[in-house]
């Protein structure tokens, strides 16, 4: 697969130079695998050193962490949780005029801003959540719509993620909505009720990508709401995958992106320069490689082909997409509270 090829070539290189070529000005909490210095090579050129990370495994354990009373300067986070830490207080917002690349960001990924008119989230990597199959087994037609979950020819041999979001956003695109911000009761109990009828066809719900191309491959699943990260990696270990993300409901988009910490005790010139250089054309192929596609739309869509996309599974598409955008603090754990619940078999 080329991402892994991509990506074990440079591991020991990345945790060498954050070892050794740190500087101790800026703090950047993240998800390991992001400290690679190919997506902050602007940073690097010009302050002679890559940030100093430090890692958490899950957005709750950063999110307790800072409330305990961790300081750090910036810090990774997806859109879903953006409210949350919004709320608690723990972000200022960014400057926008300070961004260099903020009027070149993918509209669609940008969304509404977060506390009257203030941006306390900067998006900067997503991917694509839609039907990965397994195309020796599973027709095309039965694909063409979300409804195949529902489907008992494929009962017992379909899968969902481990993740609310992603759950979720199948389910509204299932019901009918591409905007979660903005959802009535109705809609959520509509969805809800649609991930209930799902759930006794379901074999398991994937916990990492490693996983679900485990299941695919074995042939235990042919059908599942997958990451477009998965499908690279089977198609490049000639494995039988196909990716639909032109179901008629649509498919989703999951992203991420960097907030601005209160109280952090490093240099806010550099927490800009660190998010420009993330932003900029030269982190655009390495993000890539790795599965990620970038923000900045007019970058991404300068150098990266459309085969290259497809290939990734980030190409255009004309069925809606529903943006994994930032939802109220309320919905977010109706949604959480109701996805337990669904998987405990109520």
């Amino acid at each position: 697969m080329k991402i892994t090829r991509f990506m074990g070539a440079t591991c020991v290189m990345a945790l060498a130079t954050t070892a050794f070529a740190q500087d101790a000005e800026l703090l950047v909490f993240d998800y390991s695998g992001f400290e690679m210095p190919e997506y902050h090579q602007g940073y690097i050129e010009k302050h002679g050193a890559s940030p100093t990370f430090t890692f958490f495994g899950d957005e709750d354990e950063a999110f307790q962490k800072l409330r305990s009373g961790f300081r750090a300067d910036v810090s990774h986070v997806c859109a879903p949780s953006v409210t949350r830490w919004t709320e608690s207080g723990i972000l200022e917002p960014w400057d926008t005029a300070r961004i260099t690349a903020y009027d070149d960001l993918n509209a669609s990924l940008t969304g509404e801003e977060i506390g009257a008119g203030q941006t306390y989230f900067i998006p900067t990597d997503f991917g694509s959540t839609a039907i990965a199959y397994n195309p020796d087994e599973v027709s095309a037609a039965d694909v063409a719509s979300l409804q195949v979950f529902t489907n008992p020819a494929y009962a017992g041999r379909m899968t969902l993620p481990d993740n609310v979001d992603d759950a979720f956003a199948l389910a509204y695109l299932a019901t009918g909505v591409t905007n979660w911000q903005e959802v009535t009761d109705e809609q959520f109990e509509a969805a809800a009720n649609w991930l209930r009828a799902v759930h006794p066809n379901l074999r398991t719900y994937w916990t990492d990508p490693a996983e679900l191309a485990q299941l695919l491959s074995s042939g235990e699943i042919l059908v599942s709401w997958a990451w477009n990260e998965t499908y690279p990696t089977m198609v490049e270990e000639d494995r039988p995958i196909a990716f639909q993300r032109q179901a008629t409901e649509g498919s989703s988009l999951w992203l991420c992106g960097y907030v601005k910490l209160a109280e952090g005790q490093g240099s806010v010139d550099k927490a800009y320069d660190y998010l420009n250089a993330f932003l900029a054309e030269s982190s655009v192929l390495p993000l890539l490689e790795a599965g990620y596609g970038s923000a900045n739309a007019a970058a991404l869509n300068a150098l990266v082909t459309e085969e290259d996309l497809v290939a990734s599974g980030l190409e255009d598409i004309d069925v809606p997409i529903l943006a994994q955008l930032p939802t109220s603090n309320d919905d977010r754990e109706r949604m959480a509270e109701t996805f337990e619940l669904i998987k405990a078999g109520f």
